[in-house]
């Protein structure tokens, strides 16, 4: 997402840190995305390994611990939350409210072929198929976004789409045991269908950043994560309600291989590990770049496996490991162009000082 010139007030608390400040916090923001979405997608194939079939369970717990991002709005300076009601270039209620809706329509809709994705994939397979996220970010940030496509991005969008290819005409793909192939093909199109909706609404949030809400402030990510959320987590309940699968739950937690109390805590840490997750993302945007963050998230979703590998014992063959370094390489060819953007970005903004500088002194 865009910096723009409203939001460097914002983060002068982070310019001022010093530099081995400024990057242990972007190091504790990195932990909390990378931890938080592993434990995350972990949690979630281990509900459905001891018993549990809910797909809708499974989407409200992704979405329900969002009263813990209330906690750092909270601590926010109130000079700050009274800038966004106030100020005259922001939005009206009815038309911020609509925004909120519409996107957490999207967000619950993205969830729920998440859970789809995860409930018949094993969990290395499903990561690996969620690294794609990024080449559609570069896709729909070009559409919608205005961002170029370089050399470099191609590459990312190529090597990425060719990792998820080789899962999909994989053989020897394993998933959950009882899986039939037509319920992997399903699980499969609804991952990459899911990871498509999520680059999507990324680049119709920033969308909405810049044309509607025309800020990207904290406290305004903060109140948007927590307003979609709010919309997602009413979706799922009532998608939870119209299919009746709420009438299976009480068998479901009697039927849990772990025991009951193990049902309940899996849901509830679930739901924390992804409110974790997204307390990095919303840290790394704002210490880094949106972009940055987006990048992090992929790497970790290509670093998963290995987790799944170790506490599963999720099957590794040689097609998987060639995706996930073919994963990696799409990764680092995307942070690549990043870096350079960057360095551009940079010898640009010194440039133009240096040229203010110049002119100062001449009207001296």
């Amino acid at each position: 997402m865009l910096i723009q010139d409203e939001n460097l007030t914002d983060r002068s608390s982070f310019l001022k840190l010093r530099r081995w400040q400024w990057w242990l916090l972007v190091a504790i923001n990195i932990l909390f995305l990378i931890a938080g979405q592993a434990a995350a997608v972990l949690l979630g194939r281990f509900y459905y390994d001891q018993g549990g079939n809910s797909t809708w369970m499974a989407t409200f717990v992704q979405t329900a611990g969002f009263p813990i991002l209330c906690i750092p709005l909270i601590f926010l300076h109130p000079s700050q939350k009274l800038e966004t009601s106030t100020s005259s270039t922001y939005p009206s209620i009815k038309i911020v409210a609509l925004l909120y809706f519409v996107l957490g329509l999207l967000v619950a809709g993205d969830n729920m072929l998440y859970s789809v994705g995860l409930l018949y994939l094993s969990a290395s397979t499903y990561s690996l198929i969620c690294a794609t996220q990024l080449a559609f970010n570069a896709v729909f940030s070009y559409l919608l976004n205005s961002q170029k496509l370089t050399a470099l991005i191609l590459n990312s969008v190529v090597i990425l789409s060719l990792s998820a290819a080789l899962i999909a005409v994989n053989e020897d793909s394993d998933g959950p045991s009882g899986v039939s192939k037509g319920k992997y093909l399903v699980g499969f199109i609804c991952t990459l269908g899911a990871s498509a909706l999520y680059s999507l609404l990324l680049s119709l949030m920033q969308l909405s950043f810049q044309k509607v809400l025309r800020k990207e402030t904290y406290n305004v990510v903060l109140e948007m994560q927590i307003y979609t959320s709010l919309v997602a987590t009413c979706v799922s309940i009532a998608g939870m309600f119209g299919s009746g699968e709420w009438k299976g739950l009480q068998d479901e937690m009697k039927g849990f291989k772990s025991g009951r109390v193990s049902y309940v805590l899996t849901l509830v840490w679930t739901a924390v590990s992804w409110q974790v997750c997204a307390v990095g993302v919303v840290g790394l945007i704002f210490t880094v770049s949106s972009l940055f963050s987006n990048v992090i998230s992929t790497l970790s979703l290509a670093i998963t496996p290995l987790a799944a590998l170790l506490v599963f014992h999720d099957e590794m063959n040689g097609v998987k490991v060639i995706a996930m370094l073919l994963a990696l390489c799409g990764f680092c060819s995307y942070i690549y162009q990043n870096y350079l953007d960057d360095t551009k970005a940079r010898k640009s903004e010194s440039q133009s000082h240096t040229d203010d500088v110049i002119q100062e002194s001449h009207h001296v």
